[in-house]
C-alpha cells in the first residue's frame, strides 16, 4: 500500500488514465469508482437523470434489464424495448421505439450481453439515438478492452467498463468515461448521489486524488495490466479476440451444439450454446469442473438449465480454448450426449413494454 493522498498514487492515478483512454476512444473524462460494474451503470444513471424522465432500456438479457431496473428504482419513467435473449437490437426496431416515445431523454444500451454471447451493433444504434438527440448510455462492461470502441466517434455519452473482463485484474472497480453532453446533463440531474457522484470525482481526481480510498490494489494490477495490453497492441488484442471468439464457436458446432446468439451479432468475449437434449446442467459443469479443471458458465434468468457460456476474453490463448473444447467433449460423452442429438429450440418474439 502507498498513501494515496500523496504524489506516488497521483502519478500512477493519471497514468492509468492516460493508458486507458485509447480503449475507450474518449477525449472526455475518465473517471474511477471503487465498485463492481453494476455500481457504474448506477452511477450513469443517477448523474445524468433526474424522477421522472423517459428513458429508453432496450433489453437484450440479464444485464441489459438490470440497467433498465437501477433506472427504474431511482424514479425515471422507463419504458423498455425488449428484444428476444440471442438477438440483438436493429437500428428499425430501435427506431420505431424512438419514434413511440419521442421524448425520450435517455437511451441505455447494452454493447455486449454477457447472459446470451450477444455483441449488438453500437455504432449504428448510437447514430440512431444521435437522431433523436437523446443521451445515450452504454454498459460495456465485458467489451471494453477485448473489442474496438470509439466513444467520441460513436457519439456515446456515458460508458461504463468494469475491471475484472477484459482488463484481466481481480473484481472490484469500476472505469467510465463521460463525454460534454453527460455534463451538461449531470448540471440539471436530480437523482440523489453522494458516492457515486461524477463532479466530486472529476474535481478529486483532477488533483491526483479520490473522494474516498480508492480500490489501490486494483490500481496496481490494473497498472501491470495496461503495461500487457499496450505491450501486446489495440489491433492484436482485438484481432485475438475475434479468432478466439470463432474458434470457439467452430468447435461447439463441430460437436454438434447448437449455437445461442443469432451468428450475425455473436459476441467476440463470451459464447453462448444451447445446452444438448438429455444433459443436465449440473452434472456437466460438476464433471468438468471436478475431473478436467474447466470452469464454464450456465445460463442465467429464464435460459438457466437451457443454455451454457465460454468465456474467452482477457488473459486467453488459442491453448486454453482448445483444451476447454477437449474436456467439453470428453464430459458431454460420458454424461451420454451423441452428436445429432441436439433438437431446434424455439424463439420468443420482440415485445415493446
Amino acid at each position: 500500500m502507498i498513501n494515496h493522498r500523496g504524489p506516488e498514487f497521483a502519478a500512477l492515478l493519471r497514468s492509468l488514465v492516460e493508458r486507458i483512454r485509447p480503449f475507450f476512444g474518449s477525449s472526455g473524462d475518465i473517471l474511477f469508482f471503487p465498485a463492481a460494474g453494476t455500481g457504474g451503470l448506477e452511477a450513469a444513471v443517477v448523474n445524468t437523470l433526474s424522477p421522472g424522465d423517459p428513458v429508453l432500456a432496450v433489453t437484450i438479457g440479464a444485464f441489459g434489464d438490470r440497467f433498465a431496473q437501477i433506472a427504474q428504482v431511482f424514479g425515471a419513467n422507463v419504458r423498455r424495448l425488449e428484444v428476444e435473449w440471442g438477438r440483438a437490437c436493429t437500428p428499425d426496431m430501435l427506431r420505431a421505439a424512438l419514434a413511440r416515445w419521442p421524448d425520450t431523454k435517455a437511451v441505455l444500451l447494452t454493447h455486449n450481453e454477457t447472459s446470451t454471447g450477444v455483441q449488438q451493433d453500437l455504432p449504428a444504434l448510437a447514430a440512431v439515438v444521435r437522431e433523436h438527440g437523446a443521451l445515450l448510455l452504454v454498459d460495456a462492461i465485458s467489451s471494453l478492452g477485448a473489442v474496438p470502441f470509439d466513444a467520441d466517434g460513436w457519439g456515446v455519452d456515458v460508458v461504463i467498463t468494469g475491471s475484472q473482463k477484459a482488463w484481466m485484474v481481480p473484481p472490484g472497480m469500476t472505469m467510465l468515461a463521460v463525454g460534454p453532453r453527460a455534463w451538461e446533463a449531470n448540471s440539471k440531474a436530480k437523482m440523489p448521489r453522494l458516492y457515486w457522484d461524477f463532479v466530486a470525482m472529476k474535481r478529486s481526481m483532477e488533483r491526483g486524488q479520490t473522494p474516498y480510498t480508492p480500490a489501490l490494489s486494483i490500481m496496481f494490477a490494473l497498472d501491470a495490466a495496461l503495461e500487457r495490453m499496450h505491450a501486446e497492441g489495440m489491433e492484436r488484442i482485438f484481432a485475438r479476440h475475434a479468432r478466439l471468439a470463432r474458434q470457439t464457436r467452430d468447435g461447439l458446432v463441430a460437436l454438434g451444439i447448437a449455437l445461442f446468439a443469432d451468428p450475425a451479432y455473436a459476441s467476440n468475449t463470451v459464447t453462448a450454446a444451447w445446452l444438448p437434449e438429455g444433459i443436465e446442467w449440473r452434472a456437466l459443469s460438476k464433471l468438468l469442473r471436478e475431473e478436467y479443471g474447466v470452469v464454464i458458465a450456465g445460463g442465467q434468468g429464464k435460459m438457466e438449465g437451457r443454455i451454457f457460456r465460454i468465456g474467452h476474453l482477457g488473459a486467453v490463448t488459442d491453448r486454453d480454448i482448445a483444451g476447454v473444447l477437449r474436456a467439453l467433449r470428453d464430459a458431454l460423452a460420458r454424461l451420454g450426449y451423441r452428436p445429432g442429438t441436439t433438437t431446434a429450440h424455439p424463439r420468443p418474439q420482440l415485445a415493446l413494454v
